[in-house]
């Protein structure tokens, strides 16, 4: 059975990243390609994790955070404890989304109450001025 594997330029057409974005996600631990020579060789295990790490971070986490939920599961250990991790990762990070949503809510609150005060003033300068 023949292994599928990618270059770098490859997972960077796929992903629309740019190859330094591939490397530095090596550099961090996140990626593990085999070397051909001065060839990057990426596996299928390597592609999932670029895949996860991609969707991790839309989800706002932080690398490191990612690559030890990543690293988690390469772990022979048992699956409760790594669990466990995974679910205070998401607990923290779903903490922060909130906090800024709520700072996000009270600034919207004041730009809409200032939004207001415009068009009131605005109502008022544009009115006809009686004689």
């Amino acid at each position: 059975m023949s292994t599928q594997t990618f270059s770098i330029g490859e997972l960077a057409r796929e992903f629309d990243l740019t190859t330094r974005a591939i490397r530095f996600y090596e550099d961090m631990g996140l990626l593990a390609p085999e070397r051909a020579g001065q060839q990057r060789v990426y596996s299928a295990r390597d592609r999932a994790r670029l895949t996860l790490t991609l969707r991790a971070k839309r989800l706002g986490l932080k690398l490191n955070e990612i690559k030890d939920i990543l690293d988690m599961y390469d772990s022979p250990r048992d699956t409760v404890p790594q669990l466990e991790r995974f679910l205070g990762v998401l607990a923290g990070h779903r903490a922060r989304l909130e906090s800024q949503l709520e700072v996000l809510q009270v600034n919207i609150a004041e730009v809409r109450a200032q939004e207001k005060k415009a068009r009131t003033a605005l109502a008022r300068a544009t009115r006809p001025k009686n004689r």
